[in-house]
């Protein structure tokens, strides 16, 4: 690290003007995010016009504000709704949306705004000083790498399903397909679209999502809107007690990191690293029973873990040119249309542009962190909404957001199916994350295997060809076996001799 282009970085991060863009940056992130299908790479995108004319350094400073204030943003509704802004908020649904039915929607929302900055934190730290080689580890993954990392993201999810493994199998399996639908990439065939042109695209994984959440949630409700008329929900306190914080420091801490690396492999993103903290903390907890019906640290690992991973994203974005995730695709277009050109050339030709950006994250997180505490106080109030009111918002919320995607009615179809087998789901106790998780990555998937493959000329050998090959595989089987054999030593334990004499006296 250059500590001279540090300080340069740092006396342009804290000028006033950018300043200003920073947190007018993470507010409207924030607002976006929390909007159902607006994730960062739209708010990113939308909010672009307001960089016309603006100095480069703060153009990009205020698009990164704007990515990392959407990650805040979308656990919002995740929390509040059980509508996740982006996948990247699927897994604050998990325990964020049970801790706000039992009346901790603000200790939730407080917990999530300061697990969000701490793995904010550590992941600039990270970047600070360890950019450059894990810009290089990045490089080592080859389409063989990438089926295996997808691969155990979605061992990983279905393993939480423990109990119900076959159902978490069959919803993955119906993700898997959905994801083939439209023009394959490579052969240009088209599949399984009925001859529509509207799904030669294929379904967009965030139509679904807001189905099967949203609407969903809302159908899953209507089905006791009688009891709930008369039922008043309490929004508990606004801070978290010693206890939650207890609980959550060391996900956090453990989270943070993870998020960060995943991150920074282009096209893994928050989606991934979310899912693949929570289920390590659910391994790791000695109340994983809790998870899933209300666990503090079941919210806060992956709040940390996802918004590192977007700090973790504009790694190889900045030293490589390569987009980390879809919205650092456009921020990519963005800033060489401001006449940037990210690059192993840019800490070398504009230090002080990149060192701007890295001290930008560092106010940027602390800014947000205050902006979405001082939030928690107004988002609580719309669990006082009653719900002859809040479930046509929500439903208006969710058509609106997917109009945005592709601005065709047709889409609204598709919102309605996976809202009708959303509510299925719920109903017969399906998970519905391994479905959506399989739909986001199956495609990527997908071609990297098929593009493995024709590098090795058909042999199956390239999944054992590298050390980091052979290590994901041995994480995807422990993964799968891990929750297995935990259950059966439990068992074991419960089946003792001396165990049964104790409970029957």
């Amino acid at each position: 690290m250059d500590v001279n282009s540090f300080m340069e970085g740092l006396s342009i991060a804290v000028q006033p003007v950018n300043i200003v863009w920073i947190i007018i940056g993470g507010f409207l992130g924030t607002i976006v995010g929390m909007l159902p299908g607006l994730g960062p790479a739209t708010a990113v995108a939308v909010l672009i016009p307001m960089t016309f004319g603006m100095n480069p350094v703060s153009a990009i400073i205020l698009m990164a504000a704007i990515y990392y204030g959407a990650m805040y943003g979308g656990s919002r509704s995740s929390i509040l709704l059980n509508t996740p802004g982006d996948g990247s908020a699927i897994a604050a649904t998990f325990d964020g949306y049970p801790m706000a039915r039992k009346g901790m929607a603000g200790q939730a929302l407080a917990i999530s705004a300061v697990a969000s900055f701490i793995g904010g934190l550590i992941a600039v730290v990270g970047f600070v000083f360890l950019a450059e080689p894990l810009a290089t580890f990045a490089l080592e993954f080859g389409p063989a790498e990438y089926f295996l990392l997808m691969l155990l993201t979605l061992s990983a999810i279905v393993s939480l399903s423990i109990g119900k493994m076959v159902k978490g199998f069959l919803a993955m399996t119906i993700g898997l397909a959905l994801s083939t639908v439209g023009i394959d990439t490579q052969t240009g065939v088209y599949r399984f679209t009925l001859g529509s042109s509207h799904l030669s695209e294929g379904i967009d994984f965030l139509i679904v999502i807001i189905g099967v959440y949203a609407i969903g949630e809302v159908l899953y409700n209507l089905l006791s809107i009688d009891e709930q008329r008369n039922e008043k929900k309490k929004v508990g306190k606004v801070w978290f007690s010693k206890e939650q914080w207890r609980r959550s420091k060391w996900p956090i801490l453990r989270s943070g990191p993870l998020g960060f690396i995943i991150g920074v492999l282009p096209g893994a993103g928050g989606s991934i690293a979310s899912m693949i903290s929570y289920t390590t903390e659910r391994q790791l907890s000695k109340k994983s029973s809790e998870f899933g019906d209300g666990a503090v640290e079941g919210l806060a690992a992956p709040e940390s873990a996802n918004n590192s991973a977007s700090v973790g994203a504009m790694i190889p974005l900045l030293t490589m040119g390569i987009p980390g995730s879809g919205t650092t695709a456009v921020m990519l277009g963005a800033l060489i249309m401001l006449g940037l050109r990210p690059g192993p050339l840019l800490f070398d030709q504009q230090p002080e542009t990149a060192w701007a950006l890295i001290n930008s994250m560092f106010i940027g997180n602390i800014a947000l962190v205050i902006i979405n505490i001082l939030l928690v106080g107004v988002l609580v109030k719309v669990l006082d909404t009653p719900p002859k009111v809040l479930y046509p918002m929500i439903v208006v919320l969710a058509f609106i957001g997917t109009y945005t995607l592709s601005y065709t009615t047709f889409d609204f179809f598709f919102l309605l199916l996976f809202g009708v087998i959303g509510l299925f789901m719920k109903v017969l106790d399906f998970p519905i994350a391994p479905l959506v998780l399989a739909l986001i990555v199956g495609s990527d998937m997908e071609q990297n295997f098929r593009m493995a493959l024709s590098s090795s000329n058909g042999s199956f050998g390239i999944f054992f060809s590298s050390g980091v090959s052979i290590g994901l595989i041995a994480l995807t089987l422990l993964s799968l076996l891990y929750p297995l054999i935990v259950h059966w030593m439990k068992r074991k334990v419960q089946n003792r001799p001396e165990d049964q004499m104790y409970r029957s006296s």
